[in-house]
C-alpha cells in the first residue's frame, strides 16, 4: 500500500512541476518587448528606383569612341579630366554637354551608365563622333579587355568606334548645351543653356481590348435542289387550305375504319354467344327428354300386385 500510496503522489507532484513550467514559459513570451521579434528583412535593392522610373530628358544617337587619361601621358592625355576628378569607369567626355550631367548608353542590348566628367573628342566630333567612354566601359559593351599598360582595349576586333544610343536623365548644373551634342569647334560647351530640349512624351501602354466572345456560328440547312423545287411547286398549287383538307379527309377515313372495325368485332360477339346459347338450350332440352324417357320406362316396367 505504501508503494502504490508513494507511486500516486510522484505522479501527482510531476504533474504539478510540468503545468508550472509551461505556465511560466507562456508568461515570459507574452512578457518579451515587441522588439524582440526579429524585424523582416528587406530585399537588397528593393530601395532603389527603377530604371525604368528614371526620368528621360534626351534621346538620340551617336557614334562612340573611348578614352582613358590618367595624367600619365601614355595615351596622349595632357592632365586630369576637366571635372577635375580621376579618372574612373562610367566617366565620359562630351564635346557640348554640361560636365557632371548624367545618363545611359545602349549598344547591341547591352546598357552601360555614364556621367561627363571631361571635354571631347576634339576634332573628331566635327566628324560625327560625338561621345568618348572610358576604355573599361567601351571593353565590357564590345567585348574585349582593358590593357591597363597601354590604356587600349584588345581582343575586340581592333574596333575604335561603334554606333550607339543615349538617354540623358539629369543635366548638369555647368555651362554647356543641354539638347543634342554639337561638334567642340562651336564652343557650345562654355556657354550656358537657357533654352534646354523638350524631354520627349512618355510611352503611355494603351490598355488591351477586351477580346470579344467568338459567336457560335450559324448552321443553315439547305433543302436538295428537286426536292425543295417539288414541295414549293405543291405549295403553290394546293394553296394553303389543301393541307387541312388532307388532314380532314383522312381523320373522316380512319374514324370509319374504326367504326366498321368496332361493328365486326360487336357481330362476331353475338354470333358467337347466340351459338352458346344454342348449345345450351340444346343439351338442357336432351336432358329433360331423356329423364322423363327414363321415369316412363321404369313406370312400365314395375309389376303389378298379385292376389293372394
Amino acid at each position: 500500500m505504501r508503494f502504490f500510496f508513494a507511486l500516486h503522489k510522484n505522479r501527482l507532484a510531476a504533474a504539478l512541476l510540468v503545468g508550472a513550467s509551461v505556465l511560466t514559459a507562456t508568461g515570459v513570451a507574452s512578457a518579451l518587448p515587441a522588439s524582440a521579434t526579429p524585424a523582416a528583412r528587406t530585399a537588397p535593392g528593393a530601395d532603389k528606383p527603377d530604371a525604368a522610373s528614371q526620368t528621360v530628358l534626351l534621346t538620340g544617337s551617336t557614334t562612340a569612341s573611348y578614352f582613358w587619361d590618367d595624367s600619365s601621358g601614355r595615351a596622349g592625355d595632357t592632365g586630369l579630366p576637366a571635372s577635375g576628378k580621376p579618372m574612373q569607369k562610367g566617366m565620359a567626355a562630351s564635346p557640348s554637354w554640361p560636365l557632371f550631367t548624367e545618363g545611359y548608353v545602349i549598344y547591341k542590348g547591352k546598357k552601360a551608365k555614364f556621367f561627363v566628367g571631361d571635354r571631347g573628342p576634339g576634332e573628331p566630333s566635327s566628324r560625327g563622333v560625338m561621345l568618348d567612354l572610358d576604355a573599361k566601359t567601351f571593353a565590357d559593351l564590345t567585348g574585349g579587355t582593358f590593357n591597363p599598360n597601354t590604356l587600349m582595349v584588345n581582343g575586340n576586333g581592333g574596333m575604335g568606334h561603334i554606333k550607339v544610343q543615349y538617354v540623358i536623365t539629369k543635366w548638369g548644373d555647368g555651362v554647356g548645351k543641354k539638347n543634342h551634342p554639337v561638334a567642340f569647334s562651336t564652343g557650345a560647351w562654355g556657354r550656358k543653356d537657357r533654352n534646354p530640349a523638350v524631354p520627349p512624351k512618355p510611352l503611355v501602354a494603351k490598355p488591351a481590348e477586351p477580346k470579344k466572345a467568338a459567336e457560335p456560328k450559324k448552321t443553315e440547312v439547305v433543302a436538295e435542289p428537286k426536292k425543295a423545287e417539288e414541295a414549293t411547286k405543291a405549295e403553290a398549287v394546293a394553296g394553303p387550305a389543301a393541307g387541312s383538307s388532307k388532314n380532314v379527309v383522312l381523320t373522316a377515313d380512319v374514324k370509319r375504319e374504326k367504326e366498321a372495325r368496332d361493328l365486326d368485332g360487336a357481330a362476331n360477339a353475338a354470333a358467337s354467344s347466340s351459338s352458346g346459347s344454342k348449345g345450351t338450350a340444346a343439351a338442357v332440352l336432351l336432358i329433360a327428354v331423356g329423364g322423363g324417357a327414363l321415369l316412363l320406362t321404369g313406370r312400365r316396367r314395375r309389376p303389378g300386385r298379385r292376389r293372394a
